[in-house]
Formats: C-alpha cells, sequence, structure tokens
C-alpha cells in the first residue's frame, strides 16, 4: 500500500514536470520542487524569464494554477515562481537548451562541447552531459562528455550535484539529453588543500618571534627596576 502511493506521487510529478517544461518553455524552464504543507502543496518553479509566467494581472499563473488542479488532482496547490540567478549553472535549463541545439540542426558534438563549456566557463566544479539515440545512424548509441569534478551515487550525489533531463525529437528518432552540474558552492567531501613549507620563511619567522620575545623580557627588568 505505501509503495503503491509512492509509485503514484512519483508519476504525478513527472507528469507536472512534463507539463511545466511544454508550457514555460519561452520562459526558460529550470525545474520545479514540490512540497506537502499543511494548508496544501507548495509548488516552486524555476525559471529564466518569471515574468512571462505572471503575466499581467496574474493571469497566466491563475491559468497554471487551474490546469494543475484539474491534471494532477492536488490539494490546493499554490505556484511559487524564482527566477534563475545563472542560467548556464541550471541543470535542467541547460539540458533543455542541448536538446533545442540537436533539434534545429547542431551536430551532437558540437552542440555538447559547447554546452559544456558554457557550464564550465561560469565556474562550475564539474558536468557532466550524457546524449543517447540515434546520434548517426539507423542504430542507437550513447556519447558521453566530462569535465571537471563529479559525483554518481551516494547521498553526496544527491546533495551537491544538479541533474536535468530533456528529449530532442528528430526525424531520425529521439535523443535523450542528460546534464549534471556540481555547482561552484558546493561542498566537495574528498577536496584538500596542500600547503607549500618554506623553511627559509620559516627561519625568519622563528627569529623574528624570538626577538620580540626578548625584547619582551628586557622591557619587563626594566620596569621593575
Amino acid at each position: 500500500m505505501i509503495e503503491r502511493i509512492f509509485v503514484e506521487e512519483g508519476i504525478k510529478k513527472v507528469r507536472m514536470n512534463e507539463y511545466f517544461r511544454t508550457e514555460l518553455e519561452r520562459a526558460g524552464y529550470g525545474g520545479m520542487d514540490i512540497k506537502r504543507t499543511p494548508m496544501g502543496t507548495q509548488i516552486t518553479v524555476n525559471v529564466e524569464k518569471p515574468g512571462m509566467i505572471i503575466g499581467k494581472d496574474g493571469r497566466r499563473i491563475k491559468k497554471l494554477t487551474n490546469d494543475v488542479i484539474q491534471k494532477q488532482e492536488l490539494d490546493n496547490p499554490q505556484i511559487d515562481v524564482q527566477p534563475i540567478g545563472v542560467p548556464e549553472l541550471n541543470a535542467q535549463l541547460m539540458a533543455n537548451r542541448l536538446a533545442k541545439l540537436i533539434e534545429r540542426g547542431w551536430h551532437f558534438r558540437r552542440a555538447g562541447r559547447s554546452t559544456l563549456q558554457r557550464i564550465m566557463d561560469r565556474g562550475a566544479l564539474g558536468c557532466e552531459i550524457i546524449m543517447s539515440g540515434k546520434l548517426k545512424g539507423p542504430r542507437g548509441r550513447m556519447e558521453k562528455m566530462v569535465n571537471g569534478y563529479i559525483k554518481h551515487c551516494g547521498s553526496i550525489a544527491e546533495e551537491i550535484v544538479d541533474k536535468g533531463y530533456a528529449i530532442a525529437k528528430k526525424k531520425a528518432g529521439v535523443i535523450g539529453v542528460r546534464v549534471w552540474i556540481v555547482h561552484p558552492d558546493s561542498k566537495v567531501p574528498d577536496a584538500f588543500r596542500m600547503k607549500v613549507v618554506n623553511k627559509e620563511v620559516e627561519k625568519e619567522e622563528e627569529e623574528k618571534k624570538k626577538e620580540g620575545e626578548g625584547k619582551g623580557i628586557e622591557e619587563e627588568k626594566e620596569s621593575k627596576e
């Protein structure tokens, strides 16, 4: 019974994500988050252009809320729109953009490398891009691009890796696009720093310390006399 509830909730979340991805494509959809509250269901939508969602007198966001009520059957849904600070560091947004580049006719390697470079140029600690499907020829294949630090499993991967997924529709078939990003301010558990020791500098510091201690002793003797 409990497993069935979790499955149903997961299906609702996937359907809602697909709905927002289609409806808010022009506004730069960058993912969503759902939280249950005593007052209802809080839906936080991250977009690049919040003004396009709110609309004049809040008409657009009211329409979205009504559509969610009719399609998703959630308890008193409340949509909160949040702007995306740095678009290049939002995995869902970059996955959508990469899928659009492929649909427009860009070669998948060129589109993937361009997207990867843009993400890393904005200070990301790491990025991984995977494209799979009929990339070249009738048979399906996978192309993987990685730069910097990335984590694939464990609780750390869930905490520091931002994940996005999109689909590019081509005549030959669909191409799945997956983008993983580790943000610049992420706390990497296995990171370390090396302290370079300069013996000459340490020797000078020790001599200065001894001189300071000697002067302090002389001043104390003079004050006693």
